[in-house]
């Protein structure tokens, strides 16, 4: 079965550290885009951190810039966010996506899983 599932979340007290992960169950995150999502309720749905589908290049948001950090570990096919000091403005549902995209002759291959989402709480 090809999913995505997520780990991680609970409620941590503000400048406290949680650490997300993301496993893909029946493929590989290679050539994927992976993405780490958030959103809360009313709001829109916010990019948080990205790895690109070529190399290592990652992405923050600006409010989470220096904060989070995306990594992966190839071995487990995982992909994890470290998250420290946080903010209870970083309270929300975090939620896993892969994207791939391939064109080869024309064939076009369009891949795109998510995961259930895993609450964060950041509260005293």
């Amino acid at each position: 079965q090809l999913q995505l599932v997520e780990s991680g979340g609970g409620k941590v007290q503000p400048g406290g550290s949680l650490t997300l992960s993301c496993a893909a169950s029946g493929f590989t995150f290679s050539g994927y885009r992976v993405t780490w999502y958030r959103r809360v309720p009313g709001k829109e749905r916010e990019l948080v951190a990205r790895f690109s589908s070529i190399g290592e290049t990652t992405t923050y948001a600006n409010s989470t810039k220096g904060r989070f950090t995306i990594s992966r570990d190839n071995a487990k096919n995982t992909v994890y966010l470290q998250m420290n000091s946080l903010k209870p403005e970083d309270t929300a549902v975090y939620t896993c996506n892969a994207y791939y995209y391939g064109d080869s002759d024309g064939q076009v291959i369009e891949n795109d899983y998510w995961g259930q989402g895993t609450q964060v709480t950041v509260s005293s």
